[in-house]
């Protein structure tokens, strides 16, 4: 999840931060008492919704490292990144190829703070803040165009991002964007908030419209109209727990051997492929 303030704002410990209610659901340290109590509401009224939080992280860690350990792409976009945690994208790219270039995109100003802190001595890693919304902005930026070789193709990130971009915003249209600019070859990563027609989905949808204005839970068939034009990979857009899991996956990720509570079938994740055209 990330927040979508103007840059250049100064951090308000008034006021709640989508990526610091995600930090604190995560059990992370950089967040503020009004964030915490954004947070309890899921954790209190929504019991079992923090599992979305560590089945999305999870499902994102694999991604990553699928990408670098199976292709040859060495090179990450990551729109929206949050707050930094731990296995961040580069830290699980770089595990398997060191030479893996990322740059990571948020507006929230707490984000751009603690990611460059953690970043300084990186030199394969930027931060640039820049709103999701903007997608030829983010692609034409000085820091962004020091790092990525857009002549070569790119993993781009759109992890719990996607679901905070409201319909009149055209979120398709970002994935278009980033579709038409980058190489046959390039790989796109995708979470999103699923619908599951229940009180559960209505009332967190609620939650975050009445905090931030956005969060919009959508159909499988929506979600995989976001990503038209490209090839959906297997197994396809399924619940985050069930995306290609394995022996080393966190426990909250659910996976394979056990039934799968109502909350984690409320976030999916899916891998695409641009193909030659």
């Amino acid at each position: 999840m990330a927040a979508m303030t103007s840059e250049g704002s100064s951090i308000d410990p008034a006021k709640p931060s989508i990526a610091r209610v995600y930090d604190y659901l995560l059990g992370g340290k950089d967040n503020y008492a009004v964030d915490r109590e954004i947070g309890d509401v899921f954790k209190r009224d929504l019991p079992g919704s923090v599992a979305i939080a560590y089945a999305n992280r999870a499902a994102l860690t694999r991604a990553v490292g699928q990408i670098a350990k199976t292709t040859g792409i060495r090179q990450f976009i990551d729109l929206g990144s949050g707050l930094p945690t731990a296995d961040n994208v580069h830290q699980v790219a770089q595990r398997h190829a060191p030479e893996s270039r990322v740059v990571y995109v948020d507006t929230d100003d707490q984000v751009l703070v603690h990611g460059r802190a953690l970043l300084e001595d990186n030199d394969r890693t930027r931060v640039i803040g820049v709103d999701v919304r903007d997608p030829e902005g983010i692609r034409s930026h000085p820091a962004t165009r020091e790092i990525i070789d857009f002549e070569r193709p790119v993993a781009v990130i759109l992890s719990a991002i996607l679901h905070h971009v409201n319909d009149e915003e055209d979120p398709a249209g970002i994935v278009r964007h980033w579709r038409d600019h980058v190489p046959s070859g390039s790989y796109f990563f995708i979470s999103h908030f699923r619908s599951g027609d229940n009180p559960e989905t209505e009332e967190a949808e609620k939650v975050l419209q009445r905090t931030f204005g956005r969060g919009r839970w959508r159909t499988d068939a929506e979600i995989a109209a976001l990503l038209d034009g490209l090839e959906i990979l297997d197994p396809g857009i399924v619940p985050a727990p069930l995306w290609r899991p394995d022996e080393t996956d966190n426990p909250w990720s659910g996976g394979e051997g056990r039934e799968l509570t109502v909350w984690e079938h409320l976030i999916v994740a899916g891998l695409a492929r641009k193909g030659h055209r």
